[in-house]
């Protein structure tokens, strides 16, 4: 004899399923990109952005980046780079993105940064720092969006480092741009900047400028016994 329930209600179907709050921040971030490559205009994508934190379902999700390649169809010229040292490279992402508004975020010290992470920041900032971090896939795409607001990027010296965005009243700094070395990791920022900037610094460690700091001033202590020496009778 069945035991199964009767006259159960049919399941929806999937594009009737509400959808959560990290849906359409998933969505929003896949609109941030598209506006930072040029796809889609400021005013196109505020009236987007109105309609995804407004959906309440997938259905209502899925038209407003049907058009986009972000949204899942490939990009030919994207290239997988693989890992090439396991010491560095490789394990689970600890953080996807940041995100400020009215105040900041960082991402520092030893953390595992992801192939793609974004950063967005409205009237506050955020800190990026990667020269202690593991990384994922040998290539971190970085897309930061900056509005009334900064995000500032920390590579490591042997980083290959492309720096592209759209600036609008705002900016990104190009400095760090580069060929690194062989084995480093691989850094792309892209995005945009409204009122805001993006900033990329190639730099050590802190604990390395410190080590360097130290050892110049040991030699500069050494130099300075040498010359008295020198002059002593």
């Amino acid at each position: 004899m069945s035991h199964e329930p009767e006259n159960l209600p049919a399941p929806l179907p999937a594009g009737e399923l509400r959808a959560s709050d990290a849906d359409r921040e998933r969505v929003a971030a896949v609109l941030h990109e598209a506006a930072g490559e040029g796809r889609i205009g400021l005013d196109e994508l505020t009236e987007r952005l109105d309609a995804v934190y407004a959906a309440r379902t997938y259905a209502e999700l899925e038209p407003l980046t049907r058009d986009l390649p972000s949204a899942g169809l490939p990009v030919a010229h994207e290239t997988v780079v693989q890992p090439t040292d396991p010491a560095r490279f490789g394990g689970e992402p600890t953080s996807s993105g940041g995100f400020a508004l009215l105040g900041g975020f960082e991402r520092k010290g030893r953390w595992v940064a992801p192939g793609r992470f974004t950063a967005f920041a409205m009237l506050g900032g955020g800190d990026i720092d990667l020269r202690q971090a593991r990384f994922a896939e040998r290539k971190v795409v970085i897309r930061a969006f900056a509005i009334l607001g900064g995000v500032q990027v920390r590579v490591p010296e042997d980083a290959e480092v492309h720096v592209g965005g759209v600036g609008i009243l705002g900016g990104f700094d190009s400095g760090a741009v580069g060929d690194g070395e062989p084995g480093g990791p691989v850094v792309v920022v892209k995005g945009l900047a409204l009122l805001g900037g993006v900033s990329v610094e190639r730099k050590a460690p802190d604990d390395v400028i410190k080590q360097r700091k130290l050892e110049r001033k040991e030699e500069r202590r050494r130099a300075k016994l040498e010359r008295k020496q020198l002059k002593a009778p």
